[in-house]
């Protein structure tokens, strides 16, 4: 049997989501606007690509892929869930 407790609170939700709400976050990188001139086609990479390597391979995957996209699902009771959505990015003092 599945037991779901509110990833806020640790309240034991309902098996049939009646009293929960899910959230689902996603972070990836921002992708700008890709734009190619015939130079930048016709010019060797091979430099920049063998530095791009040496610093992929000085990381672990789990770094690397946090840096590219990241994705949370979190069960919350509705006292939660309230405090979440009046708050969702309480990321604490600047």
């Amino acid at each position: 049997m599945i037991r779901y407790r509110c990833d806020g609170c640790g309240l034991d939700l309902e098996r049939d989501g009646s009293n929960h709400y899910i959230v689902r976050i996603e972070a990836f990188a921002a992708a700008g606007k890709l734009e190619f001139t015939r130079q930048d086609v016709e010019r060797d990479h091979s430099e920049e690509i063998r530095k791009l390597i040496a610093d992929i391979e000085k990381r672990s995957p789990d770094e690397i892929e946090d840096q590219v996209y990241r994705s949370f699902r979190y069960d919350l009771c509705p006292a939660c869930h309230r405090r979440y959505i009046a708050a969702p990015l309480n990321m604490g003092e600047k």
